[in-house]
């Protein structure tokens, strides 16, 4: 019997309905859901009034996280923009995709991109007669064959042969040409956004926005010397713009604290600018009497560093001293971590908070059930259905959380942890001394590291996470584990 093509596996998935996730998709309206999938990039789980930061100016966002469930320890699985956006689209890890650093189209990752061969969520959506639009950022490949269109998308606009666009006056993709707009980079998308919901036909629709806020510029400072989130409407910076803003690690030596107040002042309204045109989105929703028929997700590619252990950036992290500025390969938590909230009325209760482990891994089959579908036959699925979580039923789960992290530019680094709710394993499989062992229950923060610790406790869990860290990398073929150098080398410390 011959092997099943692409094709027999999506349409196996979209008349795949068993009892239970035919269940689940039943709003309201007994009609497949809407899905609003809002993706931002770069944003730390700190950043949300929610999440209880004094200076965050975001009620739209709290609001939606207090009107359904809020995710508290939702993170990624590999901590920088194209491996966890391909992680989100897969359901499989960075080094099972080909793409363990982010996409840098200039140089040997021109080839690069999101293989065509696996079949995406948004594909299986597609198949069984959802209208898919990705409007925003990309980044996972620049040739054809990884345009969006090529993986579910029946609609796209946003900048597909560059990895980030500038907050202001971008240049976008729009029925397949370029074109050069004027104004806020996450309103033009907003706008783009309402305007698709609104063309809306008897179809459910898909609408991933991804924006590219609260990420940083790629163009320096007005003293030409410094990354910055600047320019952005004065509506959003005028919250910012004299604030004095509690920083988390003031005491950190060397410090360089006037930067980061900046920088955190800048990435605060970088922030604003988001969550004022969420509100946006969901005024649209109840304008077009959608929203009890609409899921509004809301997370983010990675977390992010302001000051916390000294650094700012994600999982290739810059120490922010007065006398380091160089690179910090890191998969700390706040690295990690992202801010994620799931609205679905009728079916998730408000105020619903949910404490249990959740990986990006896991959206592939959770959207698959909350449409009435199940993931294609043949196709290999790590994520695990919580949907039955955020309905507040008790089932097993499992809290452990495997990540990999393969830095190739700048430093080098071969990062994977495991991690429980008590103690986390960070190695280093290319340079020993960046090993890391934290007992998460006592130092969430992760700020003493007991990799070399005599006492008996972080000894005997350094032991049990090496063997399950193992275990995994050889559940997903991981390179890594049988090339291996573990040669030493220095420059990561803070002096």
């Amino acid at each position: 019997m011959p092997a099943p093509t692409r094709r027999d596996l999506l349409t196996a998935a979209a008349v795949s309905l068993c009892p239970a996730a035919r269940a689940a998709a039943q709003p309201v309206s007994r009609r497949r859901p809407n899905i609003l999938f809002v993706y931002t990039d770069d944003q730390g789980s700190w950043s949300l009034g929610v999440e209880g930061n004094r200076d965050a100016r975001t009620p739209h966002t709290d609001r939606l996280f207090r009107q359904g469930a809020h995710l508290k320890n939702c993170f990624v699985t590999t901590p920088v923009c194209s491996p966890s956006r391909a992680s989100l689209l897969t359901s499989r890890h960075s080094t099972e995709v080909g793409i363990t650093d982010y996409l840098s189209f200039g140089s040997e990752d021109r080839e690069k991109g999101l293989n065509p061969d696996h079949v995406t969520w948004p594909e299986v959506l597609a198949e069984a007669g959802y209208q898919t639009a990705l409007i925003g950022k990309w980044h996972l490949g620049s040739l054809p064959v990884h345009h969006p269109t090529r993986h579910g998308f029946g609609h796209f606009i946003g900048w597909f042969t560059t990895g980030s666009t500038g907050p202001a006056d971008p240049e976008l993709e729009v029925d397949a040409k370029l074109k050069q707009f004027r104004g806020s980079t996450p309103d033009i998308l907003t706008d783009f956004a309402i305007d698709f919901i609104g063309r809306r036909t008897q179809q459910p629709f898909l609408l991933c926005l991804n924006y590219r806020e609260p990420h940083a510029s790629n163009a320096p400072d007005s003293a030409g010397k410094d990354r910055t989130w600047l320019p952005m409407l004065d509506q959003d910076w005028d919250l910012f713009r004299d604030l004095d803003p509690v920083i988390p690690n003031p005491r950190y030596p060397n410090l360089d604290i006037p930067r980061l107040k900046r920088m955190m002042r800048e990435y605060l309204g970088s922030v604003a600018s988001i969550d004022r045109n969420l509100g946006r989105l969901l005024a649209a929703l109840e304008q077009f009497r959608l929203a009890a028929d609409t899921i509004v997700i809301f997370t983010s590619d990675n977390g992010f560093n302001m000051g916390h252990n000294g650094i700012w950036h994600k999982g290739n992290g810059r120490w922010l001293l007065t006398n380091n500025r160089g690179d910090r390969p890191n998969m700390f938590d706040n690295s990690l971590r992202v801010p994620t909230a799931v609205r679905w009325p009728g079916v998730i209760q408000a105020g619903t908070v949910i404490s249990q482990t959740i990986s990006i891994l896991d959206w592939y089959p959770t959207l698959l059930a909350m449409a009435g579908l199940v993931p294609p036959q043949g196709e290999t699925i790590r994520g695990h259905n919580c949907l039955p979580l955020l309905k507040g039923e008790k089932i097993p789960w499992d809290n452990d959380l495997y990540a990999e992290y393969s830095m190739r530019h700048g430093v080098q680094a071969d990062l994977r942890i495991y991690r429980t709710p008590e103690w986390k394993l960070v190695r280093d499989f290319r340079h020993r001394d960046r090993d890391e062992l934290y007992h998460l229950s006592r130092d969430p923060s992760e700020t003493t590291n007991l990799i070399d610790s005599g006492d008996a406790a972080p000894q005997e869990a350094r032991r049990r996470l090496e063997s399950r860290l193992r275990e995994k990398m050889r559940e997903i073929g991981d390179p890594v584990l049988a090339g291996s150098s573990g040669q030493r080398v220095a420059g990561i410390q803070p002096g």
